[in-house]
């Protein structure tokens, strides 16, 4: 029986990786009735990695009430399975609980991600895995941080009384690793600020407070610990997030599709597959950087891989990296809004799956 693996991320704004897989699979099965469709659900730690790891590993969902980047009341989710918890943080703290009006990194905090650590804390995870993607914010986590000061605490405030970071909060048992694709530095040209901000909704000027701001956090944090994290691969991932985890957690920074793709074993899934479809809402240059497809590609060894996605750049060079095939999924002249559009994002994802699969079958026969 042939048989193919689906692993395609979400489009942001569009579709979910369940979707997408689906609509890939339908192509698939349209012209190889027969096959043995693998569909996983994937992420590198933005949109989708708490559902990813729920197929993955099952455990329980966990409902919290917590705090939106502009400090709003709204219900959160993160996964909890005996010791271990995952988090998305854009869940609580992510661009797309934002309207476009809404959107200022100024002011958007990521306290709501703190609350949903404290609580999975209080519930007795030991191992907390955080995935870094769709912030709305550039805090340089100092929000999470006060989250977790004000949730974990014993001890009450006194009017006009400041809080400071107690190690003891957080029990010795407790350890974290933090799941992004981003390997900048906490600031300059670099930085959180410089290159994520202005998509969140930072205007020149805000982009040059921001990355004040966060440059003299981490220098009054190095002289409180003795240790400056702020250049640390990770740290600018999630506005700055990633650097209080690594800075004031000891956290662990690693690849979320890599951490996804061990935790599920794809080696194995993906051995005996006549070929892999994976995607992205956009393939260039930067999916070498580390980005889900490259990682999809790295574990799946001999077998071919095809790459679609909504747009398409730098096609030699994904190719001389080692996809087999690359597919635009939309036609040329499309409206972006046509493009987003979840029942048209479907069917141009299942027509490019029936095409792929029907090349490789006639090469096949």
């Amino acid at each position: 029986m042939p048989k193919v693996v689906v692993a395609i991320d979400s489009f942001k704004s569009c579709l979910t990786s369940k979707e997408a897989n689906q609509a890939a699979a339908d192509g698939i099965r349209s012209v190889w009735p027969d096959a043995e469709v693998v569909q996983v659900p994937v992420s590198d730690g933005g949109e989708g990695f708490i559902e990813a790891f729920h197929a993955a590993i099952g455990g329980e969902l966990q409902a919290v009430h917590v705090k939106d980047p502009l400090m709003r009341p709204i219900t959160a989710r993160y996964l909890l399975k005996r010791k271990m918890a995952v988090i998305e943080m854009a869940e609580a703290s992510g661009l797309m609980l934002l309207s476009a009006e809404e959107r200022n990194p100024m002011v958007a905090t990521s306290y709501g991600t703190g609350q949903l650590v404290a609580d999975a804390i209080r519930k007795g995870a030991e191992h907390i895995i955080v995935g870094l993607g769709g912030s709305a914010t550039s805090d340089a986590g100092i929000g999470m941080l006060k989250a977790l000061m004000d949730s974990l605490s014993s001890v009450p405030l006194k009017c006009g009384e400041v809080r400071c970071w107690d190690n003891t909060m957080i029990p010795a048992t407790v350890r974290f690793t933090i799941a992004t694709d981003v390997n900048n530095p906490l600031c300059g040209l670099c930085g959180a600020a410089h290159v994520f901000s202005p998509q969140k909704g930072a205007t020149p000027d805000m982009v040059s407070l921001l990355d004040k701001r966060a440059r003299k956090f981490a220098e009054v944090s190095a002289k409180h610990f003795g240790y400056d994290r702020q250049n640390m691969p990770g740290a600018g991932a999630a506005g700055g997030l990633g650097y209080a985890f690594l800075q004031y957690l000891n956290a662990e920074c690693t690849s979320g599709i890599q951490l996804l793709l061990d935790t599920i074993q794809f080696k194995e899934i993906v051995k005996n597959a006549d070929f892999v479809i994976t995607g992205e809402g956009a393939a260039d240059r930067q999916t070498l950087m580390g980005k889900l497809p490259m990682g999809i590609l790295q574990q799946s060894g001999d077998t071919p891989v095809c790459l679609l996605a909504g747009r398409i750049g730098d096609s030699e060079e994904l190719l001389k990296a080692g996809f087999a095939r690359i597919e635009c999924i939309n036609p040329e002249g499309i409206s972006l809004a046509t493009a987003l559009r979840k029942d048209v994002a479907m069917e141009h994802i299942r027509r490019t799956a029936k095409s792929i699969t029907a090349r490789i079958t006639s090469i096949h026969k």
